[in-house]
C-alpha cells in the first residue's frame, strides 16, 4: 500500500456511497482521494471488504454522522470501540465528526442538531473530543454545522466556540463551506467574521455540497449539485485560508458517477488556481 495513502492529497475528492463502488473499484477513475460515513461499516462484512478494496487506490477519509459530541449523555463506547476498530483496520488519512448533539436519554435523533455556544457545553465538549482523540490515538476534526435556528443564551459565534475547542483540546476542522452558506442565509452568519475567527492552521478538508429550499429556508440536504454562490464562497476561504483537500458531498439523489467527477473537477481547478 503507497505511503502516501495516509495522508490526504490537496485536491479534490468525492464521498464514495454505495451506488458507486463497483464502478470505482471496476474503473479506478483519476480521484484524488474519497470519504466515507463511519457507521455504513461498523459491521464488517462485505462493505468494510470492499472500503479496503478502495483503499487500496485512494486515501480514506472516515466521516462520522453519529457520534454526537455534545450530547448530554454519556459517549456511546460502543459507538467509539467500533470506530477505533474500523480506524485500525482502515488507517484512514482523517478522522471527522460533526459539532452537534443527537441523543437524550435514551433516545437517539437521527439528525444533527444545534446547541447554545456557552462556556458550559465547550467545557463538555472539550472533555468529550478529548476522549475521543486518546481513544483513537489520533487528531479529530469537527465540522461546523448547519442550523436553522440560534439560541438568545450563546456566549460566543460558532467560530468563537471552535477557536477555543482546538486551542483547548487539540482537535482540527473540517470546515463545511456550504453549511456556512446555509447559516449566512438562515441566520445571517457573517462569513467573513467566521473565517476569520478560525484558526487557519486546525483547518485540515473543506466541504462542498448542495442545498435545498423549503419554506424559505436553506436545508443541507446533499442533493444538488454545488450552487455558485456556494462556489463564490469556497473561492473566498480559499483566498483567505488557502487550499486544502476538499469534498463534494451528495448524499441523496445520488447522481451518475460522471456528474461527481465534474464537480470534483470544479474543486479541483479553484485548488490549482490558488498556487498560480
Amino acid at each position: 500500500m503507497p505511503a502516501n495513502h495516509n495522508i490526504l492529497p490537496c485536491t479534490a475528492g468525492i464521498g464514495l456511497r454505495a451506488p458507486h463502488y463497483r464502478e470505482v473499484l471496476d474503473t479506478l477513475p483519476e480521484l484524488g482521494w474519497v470519504e466515507v460515513h463511519n457507521e455504513n461499516f461498523f459491521g464488517g462484512g462485505a462493505p468494510l471488504r470492499t472500503l479496503l478494496k478502495v483503499r487500496e487506490h485512494y486515501p480514506v477519509s472516515l466521516h462520522g454522522v453519529g457520534m454526537g459530541l455534545a450530547s448530554s449523555t454519556p459517549l456511546d463506547e460502543a459507538h467509539l470501540s467500533a470506530l477505533q476498530q474500523l480506524c485500525h483496520t482502515v488507517q484512514p488519512a482523517l478522522v471527522s465528526e460533526h459539532l452537534c448533539w443527537n441523543r437524550a436519554g435514551d433516545l437517539v435523533v437521527n439528525d444533527l442538531l444545534p446547541f447554545p455556544y456557552t462556556r458550559e457545553a465547550l467545557d463538555h465538549v472539550v472533555s468529550r473530543v478529548q476522549r475521543v482523540q486518546e481513544k483513537l490515538n489520533r487528531q479529530l476534526l469537527v465540522e461546523n454545522l448547519s442550523s436553522y435556528l440560534s439560541f438568545s443564551h450563546s456566549e460566543m459565534s460558532e467560530g468563537e466556540f471552535l477557536a477555543e475547542l482546538v486551542q483547548r483540546s487539540g482537535c482540527g476542522i473540517l470546515f463545511d463551506v456550504e453549511n456556512l452558506y446555509v447559516n449566512v442565509r438562515n441566520l445571517g452568519v457573517d462569513a467573513d467574521e467566521f473565517i476569520r475567527t478560525i484558526p487557519a492552521s486546525a483547518v485540515k478538508e473543506y466541504h462542498l455540497a448542495g442545498y435545498s429550499m423549503r419554506d424559505g429556508c436553506l436545508v443541507d440536504t446533499h442533493d444538488h449539485p454545488v450552487y455558485p454562490e456556494v462556489w463564490e464562497l469556497y473561492e473566498s476561504v480559499l483566498r483567505q485560508l488557502g487550499p486544502r483537500p476538499t469534498l463534494i458531498e451528495w448524499d441523496s439523489e445520488i447522481p451518475a458517477l460522471p456528474v461527481l467527477m465534474e464537480e470534483a473537477a470544479k474543486a479541483q481547478h479553484r485548488i490549482e488556481a490558488c498556487h498560480v
